[in-house]
């Protein structure tokens, strides 16, 4: 009986997922559609803003070098990302066993997260240069603070009444972080890794546009400042439409990941 439920289920769950998606679809189709008549109809210079069919066709006559920049730049954002992760986890942890740690360190994570990106990356360049590293660098900057944030308050904020129950039973620093304060933050470190997961490809991209103008580094960032100023503008909207689909990329797999952790640890 119960295989039938979970058989039946499933065709349920694909019909949910399709209704879900129609209405995106068909905002996306109503926004090309528009985007074309628009064109077509005030017979604006392509220069300014060429028809969709004319950056689809540009996007695949430059498909491999969009694919290769992509790559350099999702690559970055990676590396990037996990380590501000992981980072942003262990300090995190730190701020969660002291108030007096918080409250000295605290503005200072704040304090990188204000600073422009713009003052730091002509430090980092001159620290590290014109390297997939200094690229990276820029990347955890960027992306650090909503993993800080996110988990010290997910680690802070558990429910008196367990923690009262931990107390009782004499559970000591350690038992209690492991067995209670980290399972608590869970949900707050994958609202953090979603944050942050937009903010890495953002953050790639920025270090794209520094790096690839001193050296051979072409990522996504370096293919919008090449071709901006050259005024190509179906090819830069093409690279614009790759970087989107990264960012999504990057999205959707932080959502399966907290879709697999929910399903194999929350009821």
């Amino acid at each position: 009986m119960s295989e039938q439920k979970k058989a039946s289920s499933q065709p349920a769950g694909v019909q949910g997922v399709v209704i879900a998606a129609l209405p995106v679809i068909a905002v996306a189709i109503l926004f090309v559609l528009s985007w074309h008549l628009g064109v077509r109809w005030s017979g604006i210079h392509p220069i300014l803003l060429p028809a969709p069919g004319e950056v689809a066709k540009s996007a695949w006559e430059n498909r491999a070098t969009l694919m290769t920049a992509t790559w350099v730049t999702g690559r970055a954002a990676l590396a990037g990302f996990l380590a501000s992760t992981l980072g942003g986890s262990l300090i995190a942890l730190a701020f969660s066993q002291s108030r007096h740690i918080r409250n000295a360190f605290y503005p200072y994570v704040i304090f990188l997260q204000t600073v422009p990106i713009i003052a730091i990356a002509p430090l980092l360049i001159n620290w590290f240069g014109y390297e997939f590293s200094t690229v990276v660098y820029i990347t955890v900057i960027i992306s650090l603070f909503p993993i800080i944030s996110n988990v010290t308050v997910g680690l802070v904020a558990v429910e008196q009444s367990r923690a009262d129950l931990f107390r009782v039973y004499r559970a000591g620093r350690w038992k209690t972080l492991l067995k209670l304060r980290i399972p608590a933050a869970i949900p707050n470190l994958l609202l953090g890794m979603r944050i942050s997961s937009g903010l890495a490809v953002v953050g790639a991209i920025i270090g794209d546009f520094f790096v690839g103008s001193g050296s051979k580094y072409n990522g996504l960032g370096t293919l919008m400042t090449e071709w901006g100023a050259l005024q190509k503008t179906a090819d830069l909207i093409g690279t614009l439409g790759a970087a989107t689909l990264l960012g999504v990329a990057f999205f959707a797999s932080v959502n399966l990941l907290a879709f697999l952790l929910r399903r194999r640890w929350l009821p």
